[in-house]
């Protein structure tokens, strides 16, 4: 073989290794750690013509749903991408549910494909649960619309197609109940004590251990810890003390509610950075935060939401705590799809202070009225 044919052949060799080089790139230049922070950063609306730009990008966005290359772990999702509010919201005229995504930080509302005919017709009859490390909410249960007659159906959408699908039905049809995400696991209780826990890894439900004693009208839900509370809370004409529960999912069994815990749940409760807080249904719509060692519910600092924020109104908090120094997030969604966005500073040896900034909803949205709100990290 001559000299220059060697040359060009090792030309050729070195031309291929570069182009695998730029090929296993996902961004030319860029660490592949801060590579991948700049990906799992672009909106996920867009992620369908991302996976166009290149093979690499692709297998990268898409990982996620085939248990590749994405982080798997909570801290690693909440750490590496954005957190969207999700609202689900009846029009009075259309009598349908939609559902709108808010990115808090440009402040804009996405598109989103209409909630499936048929889903959830009733209003307030159906349990909404988001799995924000998995970017999936599902809509489970409820009542059909014109009747009595419960569904066992359960609709998911998933922020990584930006679509909507079903999931394994309940193995008892349901509506009106109380549910939440403990341990990854979508937990479903029913006004009759009786419970079923799904497994998204799996695709299935399977009985949970029933609550004993009398039953516990629904009127608020909240998971954090590891368990799942439902209460009754306070209600006109206040003739008895309100009934609550705990459902434990590393023991599958159910406890009666600490006393402070049920006798101050006065609002609706969200759970942010692992505390559970409520904004109360009375006064100035002021915001409290649990204190599990008191069993005391304390009133966080600053003012109350504010009041062009109007009924009815629904509350969510982001999964983890965000921009160091412990602070921490709270969305209280009114009429018309304004939003009140509220962020909780200090920690346990220092007096919480919460400052609201108000977001307003487009006037195309005048009409709608919330009935959920979820957070999802997509």
């Amino acid at each position: 073989m001559s000299f220059s044919s060697i040359s060009k052949q090792k030309a050729l060799c070195a031309e291929e290794a570069r182009g695998e080089d730029e090929v296993m790139e996902l961004i030319p230049g860029l660490p592949e750690e801060v590579a991948e922070k700049c990906l799992l950063h672009l909106p996920f609306l867009y992620h369908r013509l991302f996976r166009t730009v290149s093979s690499n990008w692709n297998r990268f966005l898409t990982a996620d749903t085939q248990g590749a290359a994405k982080p798997s772990t909570v801290a690693a999702t909440v750490s590496l991408s954005l957190p969207f509010l999700f609202a689900f919201a009846f029009d009075p005229v259309s009598r349908r549910l939609q559902c709108q995504a808010l990115d808090p930080f440009s402040r804009r509302w996405l598109l989103l494909p209409p909630v499936p005919s048929g889903v959830a017709a009733a209003a307030g009859s159906f349990a909404v649960v988001g799995l924000p490390a998995r970017g999936e909410i599902y809509v489970i249960g409820g009542v059909e619309e014109g009747g009595e007659k419960a569904v066992r159906s359960v609709a998911v959408y998933s922020a990584a197609t930006n679509g909507w699908g079903e999931a394994a039905g309940m193995r008892t049809a349901r509506g009106y109940m109380a549910a939440g995400e403990v341990g990854g696991r979508v937990v479903v209780a029913g006004e009759d004590g009786e419970a079923e826990v799904f497994d998204p890894e799996a695709g299935r439900w399977s009985p949970a251990a029933v609550r004993g004693g009398a039953p516990v009208a629904r009127y608020d839900a909240a998971a954090a810890g590891g368990k799942l509370y439902v209460t009754e809370g306070w209600a006109w004409p206040f003739e008895r003390a309100p009934r609550g529960a705990a459902y434990d999912a590393a023991t599958d069994s159910w406890a009666e509610m600490a006393r402070g815990m049920r006798e101050g749940w006065t609002g609706s409760c969200a759970v942010s950075g692992g505390r559970m807080y409520i904004v109360a249904e009375y006064g100035e719509w002021r915001l409290k935060m649990y204190d599990e060692s008191r069993d005391a519910w304390r009133m966080v600092a600053g003012g109350g939401v504010p009041g062009e924020v109007r009924r009815p109104h629904v509350v969510a908090g982001e999964l983890g705590e965000f921009g160091g120094g412990g602070r921490r997030r709270i969305y209280v969604v009114g009429a018309g799809l304004d939003v009140a966005v509220g962020t909780v500073r200090g920690g346990a040896e220092e007096e919480e202070r919460v400052e609201w900034e108000v977001v307003k909803g487009p006037a195309e949205f005048v009409g709608l009225a919330p009935c959920n709100a979820q957070v999802l990290y997509a």
